[in-house]
């Protein structure tokens, strides 16, 4: 039977959805992966995830391990290494760095792998990949998305509501989102669309000193529409 998992056509574009997965199961499962390397991952998975695991193995390395080397991964014959302790060890042979790994029941895993050599750190493999996933979580978090808030004028709008729209487009520009001013006409309000015009004129000249016109307004059907968006 087929999942929602094995709906999505296997490609490279589809790579962070399957690298989304696996971190998924990898963190839900932290516990029996602790200081596990890459290659027995693919076995301690808890069995209520079982196929989405099966579908996902396939490209695990693809997703997470072939862009991060770990162990005998690590191709450089030489490393700059950093201790479990955030100690600067220094410059040595990749086979000395990966024994003062193993004598420590540790990873080594190479975190700047574009340095000259690169730079390798003694750790715990699961515990990396769930610091990996919660700096992304966070870096997400402090993302701030643009939005468009809508205002709503009519010809019956007073003058104290103008002013308070006005200052709720004022916040919404404060906040970094665009605004879209939309003022509509009823029946035949349409014939007296000037009036209209003069009344969203009004609102934009009262935004002039905090906001841009991204659209001047524009007759579409019954409705007169304009967009704002903060001056940089």
């Amino acid at each position: 039977m087929r999942t929602a998992y094995t709906r999505r056509r296997l490609s490279f574009a589809n790579i962070p959805f399957y690298k989304e997965i696996a971190y998924a199961i990898i963190l839900d499962n932290i516990a029996l992966v602790k200081a596990s390397p890459p290659e027995r991952l693919l076995t301690k998975v808890n069995n209520s995830h079982k196929m989405a695991w099966l579908f996902v193995k396939s490209i695990i390395f693809i997703a997470i391990v072939k862009h991060l080397r770990v162990n005998r991964q690590i191709n450089s014959p030489t490393v700059r290494l950093i201790s479990d302790d955030q100690e600067q060890v220094g410059i040595m042979g990749l086979d000395k760095a990966l024994a003062l790994a193993h004598e420590k029941n540790l990873d080594l895993i190479e975190v700047s792998p574009k340095a000259n050599p690169p730079v390798c750190k003694i750790m715990d493999y699961g515990k990396y990949l769930y610091q990996l996933k919660k700096a992304e979580q966070k870096q997400k978090k402090g993302m701030k998305k643009t939005e468009i808030k809508g205002i709503r004028l009519s010809l019956r709008t007073d003058v104290g509501d103008l002013n308070i729209k006005i200052n709720k487009a004022k916040q919404f520009l404060a906040d970094g989102n665009i605004v879209k001013v939309q003022l509509m006409f009823k029946g035949r309000e349409i014939i007296h669309s000037e009036l209209g015009l003069a009344k969203i004129i009004t609102f934009r000249d009262a935004l002039k000193e905090v906001a841009k016109i991204d659209l001047e307004p524009k007759m579409q059907g019954h409705m007169m529409n304009m967009m704002l968006s903060p001056l940089k």
